[in-house]
């Protein structure tokens, strides 16, 4: 088989998610993530609306300590839970980077916003991909208040917009074995 085909195909199959507190806090340089950035913005896109935006914090405890508050602030009274926040405040101690991916809606409205946030996906997996290459570890997470209405407008996003998860990015002392629970023969159907 090709050479740069299996090279692509190595890369693929050597992608990890690597947890933010598995990461050993070692600081990528900025380059590198401009670099895998770059690769990002190279997602197929309909209509060449290009709807993929980051924003990079290169200090993640000043994320993780916006994302906290915002979670408080959401939470006031008895649905605040201060474990949730302690989690919040100290998720990318360990991670060199965070970068908060999102699908920014165009104005070419024909184009739906499902086709939109699959060609931003797109961009995030591009990410991930240049990562795996470079060996830095990925976590790409919807958790916390990623997916809520007050993350949404802390970053003073419009209607239509939309966060995909926030990335941590680190360089990581493991590497986990992947795995898959079904045989890709059961994800396929051939027809003639």
């Amino acid at each position: 088989m090709d050479t740069t085909f299996s090279a692509i195909a190595n890369n693929i199959k050597n992608r990890r998610t690597i947890k933010p507190s598995t990461m050993n806090g070692n600081k990528i340089p900025n380059g590198h993530v401009a670099s895998i950035l770059e690769l990002a913005d190279w997602a197929p896109t309909h209509g060449l609306t290009e709807p993929w935006r980051f924003i990079v914090y290169e200090t993640p405890t000043e994320f993780c300590a916006q994302h906290a508050e915002i979670y408080k602030e959401a939470n006031p009274g008895e649905s605040f839970n201060p474990t949730t926040y302690t989690n919040l405040t100290n998720q990318g101690n360990n991670a060199s980077h965070v970068v908060i991916a999102i699908m920014k809606r165009g104005e070419l409205t024909k184009i739906p916003a499902l086709e939109e946030v699959i060609s931003a996906s797109c961009a995030v997996q591009n990410l991930l991909l240049g990562a795996t290459a470079l060996n830095i570890g990925a976590f790409w997470s919807t958790g916390g208040m990623t997916l809520k209405p007050a993350f949404a407008k802390h970053f003073g996003l419009g209607n239509e917009d939309q966060v995909l998860g926030v990335l941590y990015l680190g360089y990581t002392d493991q590497q986990p074995e992947g795995k898959r629970n079904i045989p890709v023969e059961e994800k396929i159907t051939w027809k003639k």
